[in-house]
């Protein structure tokens, strides 16, 4: 709230949203961060700071009062009622012997070892062990992203409300994947065993990452060039990209068993290859269009059109790429 401290803020937040009122520390517990769905349809990322407040009074009648029901919790009910992980982690540690867990970040050695029982002090011994750490829930969070991304990018395309949101969510799934990616090749050199040769792991998860880098580039440029004239072609050819990474979300989970889903891995990766095909020839008519109404009378109309139609183009070659590393991975281990 402008002109309000963040404390102060949240206390006003608490007297709206339940009614209640007293006392609140101006020192957060804790924060996590979580999705935000807006009205114009994007999901941005929020970060949350949360404050103890002491209630001293309970209003008969508050802002809110029509929409919400004010009910008390037990800590462990409360946790158990809200879906961000983060914040339930939070809400369960506020008794005061989970307190210093809950606001000190471990690291994944630490969180290993209090999960397993083996103290921090023989970790360096647990990193001598064979592992084999899983690999797929990490391929299937990338594709997530690149789902995320491509839907972003058609709510980009498709309508004039909130433009900026839509280019920021691209922008912040990309980094969600640059995460993901940086956690894979970290593995890929700790880790004794994995599920497929090393080589193969990073050749997959840079096809998946360029194409999500990819959606970045593209919204880049819209918002560089502020283009919002779509041309129909360049529609078509992001609702082959959504149903691509729909395609993708499909085939990642089938990895974890190679042998026996490799005739529907083999299935979903054709399909891709068609599917890029067809990009090719949907960007080929468009750029011919583009050029034959702009070419001859508006040149940087035509330019900018030919730059959004090329990145469309090569969002479509990385899903392409990535098929084609899912498909040597059939013919490797199916």
């Amino acid at each position: 709230m402008s002109g309000m401290s963040a404390h102060a803020a949240a206390a006003a937040e608490a007297e709206e949203e339940a009614g209640v009122t007293g006392w609140i520390c101006p020192t957060p517990i804790g924060s996590y961060r979580y999705r935000k769905r807006r009205g114009n349809g994007s999901s941005l990322m929020v970060d949350v700071e949360v404050f103890p407040l002491a209630v001293q009074q309970e209003l008969p009648d508050w802002k809110e009062s029509e929409e919400r029901e004010r009910r008390w919790f037990s800590l462990a009910q409360a946790a158990e009622n809200v879906d961000e992980p983060d914040l339930r982690e939070l809400i369960g540690s506020f008794a005061a012997t989970d307190f210093r867990a809950a606001v000190t970040r471990t690291t994944m050695l630490g969180t290993v070892a209090q999960r397993t029982g083996i103290s921090k002090m023989f970790g360096w011994f647990q990193r001598l062990l064979p592992q084999k750490a899983d690999f797929f829930t990490l391929f299937e969070a990338h594709v997530a992203a690149v789902t995320a991304g491509a839907d972003a990018l058609a709510r980009l395309f498709s309508e004039a409300r909130g433009r900026a949101d839509h280019i920021r969510e691209i922008s912040e799934r990309e980094h969600d994947a640059d995460n993901v990616t940086r956690e894979v090749l970290h593995l890929v050199r700790r880790t004794f065993l994995t599920p497929f040769d090393r080589s193969a792991i990073t050749r997959l998860v840079g096809s998946i990452d360029d194409a999500i880098d990819r959606m970045q580039g593209t919204a880049s440029a819209i918002n560089l060039y502020e283009f919002s004239d779509f041309d129909q072609e360049m529609r078509d050819m992001v609702a082959l990209i959504v149903d691509s990474s729909r395609v993708l979300a499909e085939a990642m989970p089938l990895l974890r068993n190679v042998g026996a889903n490799g005739k529907r891995l083999h299935e979903l990766t054709e399909r891709l290859v068609r599917m890029e095909g067809h990009a090719d020839d949907i960007h080929a008519v468009g750029l011919k269009r583009a050029f034959q109404t702009y070419g001859a009378t508006e040149p940087m109309q035509f330019i900018v059109r030919r730059e959004i139609f090329n990145q469309l183009e090569r969002i479509t070659d990385a899903l392409e790429d990535v098929a084609n590393e899912i498909d040597g991975l059939v013919i490797d281990h199916a």
